[in-house]
């Protein structure tokens, strides 16, 4: 689907229009259906079960991405034609970096059982900072990926395009990065950020490798086009931040708590959706006052 993406049905860059990105959006949902129902008949109804809640866990903390990378391409001022491309990247990068950290904390828990109240904890203190900030602070200034990238090569001063490299730039030969390169660098480290939140709340659903990474990359792959899709509403759901906030502190309970009492995986499903179903309900219902 990326590869069709990529070289079929965006091959050039420009505006993603709303009802396009619906439509995307949608696909993709169909598609993580379609796997669930392929692992219900494949491995029964507990593993589909356990693929949904990691789902729907996973694109639900994705949700909080989607306003760090409206921060990142305002601060930066890409153009919209442009940032697809540089999601595109963003993404396919991350689909690597988790599994490498997806195999790590599994095999982790398998040896070393005690992680899984390091990793609780860590969510509950997540959640916490979360509820408090209102939302995961970004400086993209302050990124250590961008002060590297500046160290080890010059920089042009405007966007060349769509273009990541360049050669040669106002009369200078050599090679060039171009500031979209800067970009993509901010979203790959932003989302390892990320990933220490989101990898441990799907693993407080299972320890299944298979189950954690596949809900991973359909949360991840829909992302994309989400983005697009939602971008221009993401100030109307105010309350989601608190939802999210509640969300990583009740699967950080479930995960410490899972020697003494463990939580049915349909219990935890329908605790998600119901916080996610209220703190949206409640955004509509209870809007910002004008200035």
């Amino acid at each position: 689907m990326l590869v069709l993406d990529l070289l079929v049905f965006h091959r050039h860059s420009r505006v993603v229009r709303s009802r396009e990105a619906l439509a995307w959006s949608a696909l993709w949902i169909v598609l993580a259906t379609a796997f669930a129902g392929v692992l219900f008949f494949w491995q029964g109804r507990q593993i589909a079960l356990e693929f949904v809640t990691g789902y729907v866990l996973e694109l639900s903390l994705s949700i909080d991405n989607l306003f760090i990378f409206l921060v990142i391409f305002r601060y930066f001022a890409v153009p919209e034609q442009h940032q697809r491309k540089v999601l595109f990247w963003g993404i396919l990068g991350a689909l690597f970096m988790r599994a490498a950290f997806i195999l790590a904390g599994v095999g982790l828990i398998q040896r070393f059982h005690w992680i899984l109240y390091v990793l609780g904890a860590l969510l509950i203190y997540s959640g916490i900072r979360l509820g408090f900030s209102g939302e995961h602070q970004v400086d993209p200034a302050r990124n250590p990926a961008v002060r590297a990238l500046r160290r080890l090569m010059p920089v042009t001063d405007d966007f060349q395009g769509g273009h990541f490299f360049v050669r040669g730039w106002k009369g200078n030969p050599g090679l060039y990065a171009t500031p979209l390169l800067v970009v993509l660098a901010v979203i790959e480290t932003t989302d390892l950020l990320f990933a220490v939140d989101s990898i441990p709340a799907v693993l407080a659903v299972t320890l299944n490798a298979f189950i954690v990474y596949t809900s991973n990359v359909f949360a991840i792959l829909g992302l994309r086009s989400m983005y697009f899709a939602v971008s221009r509403l993401m100030n109307v759901f105010r309350f989601l931040h608190t939802g999210l906030a509640l969300v990583l502190i009740l699967v950080g309970v479930k995960m410490i708590a899972a020697d003494y009492y463990r939580v049915p995986t349909l219990l935890t499903l329908g605790v998600i959706a119901l916080v996610l179903l209220v703190s949206i309900v409640a955004s509509v219902a209870l809007p910002p006052k004008a200035a």
